[in-house]
């Protein structure tokens, strides 16, 4: 199966910068889109082939998250079922046989790490939602996560020390998670490859001397980790500040 991750910094935006033709090249079984920044009304599914569930935040115009499905899930839930974290649509679960997709968009810690007490909630709870999932049946998480776990992860490391997203509190979190039984399919094929980014700023023509940020994941229950075939970063791809990452992996009827 292949899976796709892109957080579209507003999907009405991306629709008309190619979004049906660059996510339909990729050809994948389900696409999950981050910072959607619409509400249901708002948008009308042009995607062959797929059912789309939107999970919008309360607040109109701000973050959000959609998934595109081929296959029918057996069930699909919104949120962790925690009030405090399920306003802002930040996560759509998707149950099928043997394994749970999950898409999410982390929220930021902001700049001067404003909203860092709160993200270490989040954190903490969210690793106890997925660890809840994978005991029942492997998990696969995707999405962009907000944070650069290592220093091969972003360009420019020492002056992003302690900035949003590298803060040294947010990295442990991201090793904590990958502890708790989960791989980061990416390192896990190229743990030394550099200059591999999903996230560019707009400024300073970043993305055009790939001074960027790897926050977008695909992380697999370790039990999985057998089953991936290819984890890859299609910087090719225009029409957000991130690009699209995706996922293959032949997971089995049982784990």
């Amino acid at each position: 199966m292949r899976f796709v991750s892109w957080n579209v910094n507003g999907l009405r935006a991306c629709l008309g910068k190619g979004f049906y033709e660059s996510v339909g090249a990729l050809d994948a079984d389900a696409i999950c889109l981050q910072e959607i920044k619409l509400k249901p009304e708002q948008f009308t599914n042009e995607m062959a082939g797929y059912e789309v569930t939107l999970n919008s935040a309360e607040k109109p115009g701000y973050s959000g998250t959609a998934m595109f499905t081929r296959v029918k899930p057996l069930s699909i839930t919104k949120g962790i079922g925690i009030p405090e974290h399920d306003t802002e649509g930040r996560v759509i679960t998707a149950e099928y046989k043997s394994f749970y997709l999950v898409c999410c968009y982390t929220p930021n810690s902001q700049d001067g790490l404003k909203r860092l007490s709160y993200l270490m909630r989040w954190e903490d709870d969210f690793r106890a939602y997925l660890m809840a999932l994978d005991k029942t049946k492997p998990v696969i998480l995707c999405g962009d996560l907000n944070v650069a776990h290592n220093e091969i992860d972003l360009k420019n490391p020492d002056t992003n020390h302690m900035n949003a997203g590298f803060s040294d509190e947010e990295r442990e979190k991201m090793t904590r998670l990958l502890s708790s039984g989960f791989t980061d399919s990416f390192r896990c094929l190229y743990p030394d490859v550099t200059g591999a980014y999903s996230w560019w700023s707009y400024r300073m023509r970043a993305r055009e001397r790939n001074a960027g940020w790897r926050i977008d994941y695909f992380i697999v229950s370790n039990r999985l980790r057998p089953y991936i075939k290819q984890a890859r970063i299609h910087s090719d791809i225009m029409g957000s500040d991130h690009c699209p990452v995706s996922l293959d992996i032949d997971i089995p009827e049982e784990v």
